[in-house]
């Protein structure tokens, strides 16, 4: 339990760095950038999902978390958002290192979820043309209730990570200790069938917002008792946090189980045809 608890604070503390930046970038745009500056912003969406996927590829479910937020604003697009979640590598690439596995495993793993988040990414973009009234960033802040036009970027800034940040131990707290109840092994055993329900088990394990499903479907590819195709439905889907923080600060309820059911059955359906041709 006390790991729980270590486990839960260790990866909220990571996270606030990402979230300080991220809400001085929204600030700054809000307060700062001319409608000029603002309108160039809004032209270099169209290569968002190509920025997106290269960055979600980074060691850390920290970007996942930037771009829910920057998505919520209306910064990015929902295609840079998906082609985010989609690459994330969570704890992925780490446990892969550590357990010294071929190096071309590694970047052909890595290579692939950044191809599938940029293409799908610009699929998403091309379709989802419905215009969405943009969401002002001060309108983000008076629902947040932090009086950002009476503070200063940096302490407004502050502001909005601490009280994310306290979202984000809470319910970190409770996932662990769900994980901790249920047992790795019975979580592990899910997978072990070999069906076509496999996919949807991992599929939907990687979707939990937490280092521990990544953890477990790569050591048990790592361990050959499923498929790549399986590894990979889990895999696509871990996005770490993202998910949590998109339903907590996206008001859009529709649009977050648009993004999820989308990410989810993305996940199933890559799995299926990698192993239906690997």
């Amino acid at each position: 339990m006390m790991d729980c608890i270590m486990d839960g604070l260790i990866d909220t503390l990571k996270l606030l760095p990402y979230l300080l930046v991220t809400f001085l970038v929204l600030e700054f745009i809000e307060h700062k950038l001319s409608k000029k500056n603002q309108k160039a912003l809004e032209k270099n969406k169209k290569i968002g999902p190509l920025v997106g996927g290269l960055l979600g590829a980074l060691p850390q479910c920290g970007f996942s978390s930037m771009a829910a937020n920057l998505f919520s604003a209306r910064v990015i697009t929902m295609g840079t958002l998906i082609a985010v979640f989609l690459s994330t590598s969570d704890e992925m690439l780490p446990i892969l290192l550590s357990e010294k596995a071929d190096i071309k495993l590694i970047l052909g793993i890595v290579g692939f979820k950044v191809v599938v988040g940029i293409i799908i990414g610009f699929i998403i973009d091309l379709i989802y043309r419905k215009k969405i009234e943009k969401e002002e960033i001060h309108e983000l802040c008076d629902h947040d209730h932090c009086h950002c036009k009476e503070k200063n970027i940096i302490l407004s800034s502050i502001i909005h990570t601490l009280k994310i940040g306290l979202f984000v131990l809470i319910a970190n707290l409770l996932i662990n200790i769900i994980i901790y109840k249920v047992g790795e092994d019975t979580v592990s055993s899910i997978l072990l069938n070999n069906n076509i329900l496999t996919y949807f088990a991992s599929s939907l394990i990687g979707l939990i917002p937490n280092c521990a499903g990544s953890v477990i479907i790569t050591e048990l590819y790592l361990s050959k008792l499923i498929t790549i195709g399986t590894m990979l439905a889990g895999l696509l889907t871990g996005s770490g946090l993202g998910i949590l923080l998109l339903f907590r600060i996206n008001k859009n309820i529709k649009e977050n189980l648009s993004i999820l059911g989308i990410i989810y059955f993305i996940g199933i359906i890559i799995g299926i045809i990698v192993d239906l041709f690997i």
